[in-house]
């Protein structure tokens, strides 16, 4: 692999509400691997690397927001390894932790404003771009895309690798949050039915994340739970209190966007009984912590 990164950890996850419940889990901290190439993003960007290379581009093109976890990932990639970066970035030009560190590395950023941006679904949207930079591969939103799933398929042999080191020989279900669904197409492909996969979506249900992880992976396999409260990046007052409750119980940093919302609704699944006592449960810590630099 080109990402040549180190095995993320597998730890007990040790939260009074889960105790509560009867559940054990444990979190696959993602967000130790790289200070940089952070998170998910690693996974996701694995194969879209390879596939630059074997078409012999000169590096890749793809879309995000100021904040974005993606762009941050694959400018720092690119400037590991000598590849060309250009980003098209939502909204007009501003300065974020993010953005910065995107110029410090080299990428080439382009602001689409807000209408341009949401054109990003349309057909014939790459093909001016692949006019003007006809050397770079286009990068789905967010590292997606079916190359993207295969590369987080990974995370099943990462986890299977440590689950004697926590004392257990089987679990029965995958937590996490759901921004593109990259990440849980790729385990519900890596778990062919054999464990139940549950995303909680950060993003409203009438963006077409749903029909993109049902593109990917079919119908089965996994559950997808209303995790945006109002809207993706909504915070408010109970969610920022409660991540901070699970942050100093857990002992493992977190952000609202994606990590705290899915655990608010894995505690709302365990209250529910969703998951039987007994259980066990994967929780996948996908990073993100860096677009969390420019909160207040």
């Amino acid at each position: 692999m080109l990402l040549d990164l180190p095995r993320a950890p597998l730890q007990p996850l040790r939260l009074s509400w889960l105790a509560e419940a009867g559940i054990e889990a444990a979190i696959l901290r993602l967000d130790l691997i790289d200070p940089l190439i952070s998170g998910n993003k690693s996974f996701k960007l694995q194969y879209h690397l390879l596939a630059a290379r074997a078409a012999g581009c000169r590096g890749l093109i793809s879309l995000g927001g100021a904040h974005s976890n993606h762009l941050h990932a694959l400018a720092a990639a690119g400037e590991r390894l000598g590849l060309r970066t250009v980003g098209l970035l939502r909204g007009h030009a501003q300065v974020t932790p993010t953005v910065t560190d995107l110029q410090r590395w080299g990428m080439e950023l382009h602001w689409l404003g807000y209408e341009g941006y949401r054109q990003r679904h349309r057909e014939d949207f790459w093909a001016p771009w692949q006019a003007r930079y006809p050397d770079l591969l286009p990068v789905p939103e967010g590292g997606g895309g079916l190359l993207g799933a295969k590369g987080c398929a990974a995370l099943r042999a990462q986890v299977q690798a440590q689950l004697a080191d926590i004392g257990w020989d089987d679990f029965e279900a995958w937590w996490l949050a759901v921004g593109t669904g990259t990440t849980l197409a790729g385990l519900v492909l890596a778990e062919g039915g054999q464990r139940r996969v549950y995303g909680a979506l950060a993003v409203g249900p009438g963006h077409g994340v749903i029909e993109q992880v049902n593109a990917l992976c079919g119908e089965r396999g996994h559950t997808l739970l209303d995790a945006s409260r109002g809207g993706f990046a909504k915070t408010d007052s109970a969610l920022l209190a409660f991540m901070r409750d699970c942050e100093a119980e857990a002992g493992a940093p977190l952000e609202p966007v994606y990590t705290a919302k899915a655990l608010w609704a894995l505690r709302e699944a365990a209250t529910a009984g969703v998951l039987a006592a007994g259980s066990r449960v994967v929780f996948v810590h996908t990073g993100g912590l860096q677009g969390w630099r420019a909160a207040p």
